[in-house]
């Protein structure tokens, strides 16, 4: 159930498959993604890969047909033609073709036809077609794919795709359930099952004792994990700094390097961030002292080059040196920029007004707080907003709520108007989720609120951890077989009774860092519960904030388009399959 692993194992036998010798490797936009999350430039490197291109940029580059190429697309109409047009007039000598998804037979008869001159070895199916970022965590970078509370065509046909291509990455034929008050949910769940029973042939993987599981939720379930500060370092660096494709933009950050403008995080790379993402902010303080600690002592050893031995011992060593260098100064350049903006933004007094509010019932006690902070000018007006956005979905049906009142002093304080209008959003999206009978505020009693004496980072004193996402209690109800099946229904006539080991859990509208770091500990506490767990995007605040607004904003025109062309759920047959 490693998504990141089998990813990089398609990767590396379609570049293996075409043999020893010069490769050139083109892609799409999309696939460029893909594999650059999975593999860094520098193994591409190692496999004799040399160069690569992007199918739509390619236009009349040199011919040079010493060189094999490995090709690397998504299954689009816009992708065959533009192949097609390069096996016309081959630039190269041989072609290894491979899609990251099911490819229908008039796609292949088009480059059949289109190879003249007999240059292509290889089409096959090998199904990458998801950005896996971490070993259990993945995503489809589609952003906003809701409007008016409905599927835009284009993206309830690629979460089909991407899905569909997890389940076969992971050779599993799961039963499918979906949250039953979503219909997004539903239509999601009923369209994979059609494209899992029209390509039957390709889910022929026998299902064992445990019965895989894929399980579609609804972001609106939980609104509230998006709109946290977080303290673990992953969470941090993409709620505070933004991580898009395993990397992280320095620019404009004090300090910062001139040469290090975009930095790498990848646990797959970079084995001091493998061991420490999920570390809090305090722990990651006293982990960076030891690394450069650790440093500065090799660099003081190899100061001291007397000898043949010595410089020989040097120039062994020295690879290993300047990786720890340049890791050194990304995690302190990391590091200290989040603890700036943490004292900056006064963070930590906002992120336990945050705590109160998602875990407390106090409503005057929490209502006079965010009313002091909205008074001040210390934190940032988006902060402000965050605070008025947890109070209106916490507290909107309270008799006492005050929810204009909050929305005045934002405006008196000079928030942009488009961070007012979003709190109207905010309940919309938030009430458009409720379920009959029960609250997306089900964690209260999970945890008592405990305090964290941060040391050896400076700036840093407290912080409240207490919150839970929704997607804790629903992992812990799936294990111990209490998922209700009013509220989670099967697909079709299927249902399963037992223990799920193996499970996908999908999320319409996109997950986040803490309940990726959610799903790791409840994996490390449940001894062969295997867990994927993916969504439309990878969200921080402002992300969530940006797809609340597409999302509740009615558009005739995207409906309209909806019910009179519905998304494909699959298309035709293939060629030789992995």
């Amino acid at each position: 159930m490693n998504v990141l692993l089998a990813v990089r194992m398609y990767v590396s036998k379609m570049i293996q498959e075409s043999g020893p010798g010069m490769k050139v490797l083109i892609m799409d936009r999309e696939t460029i993604g893909i594999v650059s999350v999975a593999y860094a430039q520098s193994e591409i490197l190692q496999k004799e890969v040399y160069l690569f291109e992007q199918i739509d940029k390619c236009g009349h580059g040199p011919v040079m047909k010493h060189l094999k190429c490995v090709v690397f697309l998504r299954p689009s109409q816009e992708n065959i033609q533009l192949l097609a047009s390069e096996l016309k007039s081959p630039r190269y000598g041989v072609y290894y073709i491979y899609f990251s998804g099911i490819i229908s037979k008039a796609f292949i008869k088009v480059l059949a036809e289109s190879d003249e001159q007999e240059v292509v070895r290889e089409i096959q199916e090998f199904y990458a077609d998801y950005f896996a970022i971490g070993p259990h965590l993945f995503s489809l970078n589609l952003e906003n794919p809701i409007h008016g509370m409905e599927w835009i065509p284009s993206s309830l046909q690629r979460s089909v795709q991407g899905v569909v291509s997890v389940l076969l990455s992971l050779k599993k034929n799961p039963i499918i359930r979906y949250q039953n008050f979503s219909f997004l949910a539903r239509r999601l769940a009923e369209s994979i099952r059609d494209t899992i029973l029209k390509e039957s042939s390709l889910f022929h993987f026998q299902r064992g004792e445990g019965v895989p599981l894929l399980l579609i939720l609804d972001r609106r379930c939980d609104p509230i994990t998006p709109l946290l500060n977080q303290w673990t370092y992953q969470a941090m660096v993409h709620e505070l700094l933004t991580i898009k494709n395993n990397r992280v933009s320095l620019i404009g950050v004090p300090g910062a390097p001139k040469d290090m403008s975009e930095v790498l995080l990848s646990a797959e790379q970079d084995e001091f961030y493998a061991n420490n993402m999920y570390l809090n902010f305090g722990d990651i303080g006293q982990t960076i002292k030891c690394l450069m600690e650790e440093f500065q002592a090799k660099a003081k050893s190899h100061q001291k080059v007397e000898s043949i031995a010595d410089m020989k011992a040097f120039v062994e060593n020295y690879p290993h040196f300047k990786k720890m260098s340049g890791t050194v100064t990304k995690h302190v350049t990391l590091v200290g920029e989040l603890s700036r903006l943490v004292t900056q933004h006064n963070l930590l007094e906002v992120s336990e007004a945050e705590q109160e509010l998602a875990c407390q019932e106090e409503h005057s006690q929490s209502l006079t707080k965010i009313r002091r902070f909205l008074g001040t000018d210390q934190i940032r007006d988006l902060d402000a907003a965050r605070l008025v956005f947890l109070y209106a979905i916490r507290y909107n049906k309270h008799p006492n709520k005050d929810v204009a009142g909050l929305i005045e002093l934002l405006r008196r304080r000079g928030t942009p108007a488009k961070l007012i209008d979003s709190v109207d959003d905010m309940i919309r999206y938030a009430n458009s989720g409720e379920i009959a009978g029960s609250s997306i505020f089900t964690m209260k009693d999970v945890t008592k609120i405990t305090e964290k004496i941060f040391k050896g980072l400076k700036g840093v004193e407290n912080v409240f951890t207490q919150h839970s996402p929704v997607l804790k209690e629903i992992m812990d109800n799936m294990v111990k077989g209490r998922l209700s099946e009013e509220a989670f229904p099967f697909v079709g006539n299927e249902s399963i009774s037992g223990r799920n080991q193996d499970v996908v859990i999908f999320m319409v509208g996109g997950v986040t860092h803490e309940e990726s770091f959610a799903v790791h500990q409840f994996c490390r506490a449940n001894a062969g519960i295997r867990i994927a767990l993916g969504g439309t995007h990878i969200h921080n605040s402002q992300s969530f904030m940006s797809e609340v607004e597409a999302a509740v904003k009615y558009s005739p025109a995207v409906s309209a388009k909806y019910l009179h062309n519905p998304a494909p759920s699959g298309t035709g047959s293939h060629s030789k399959l992995t």
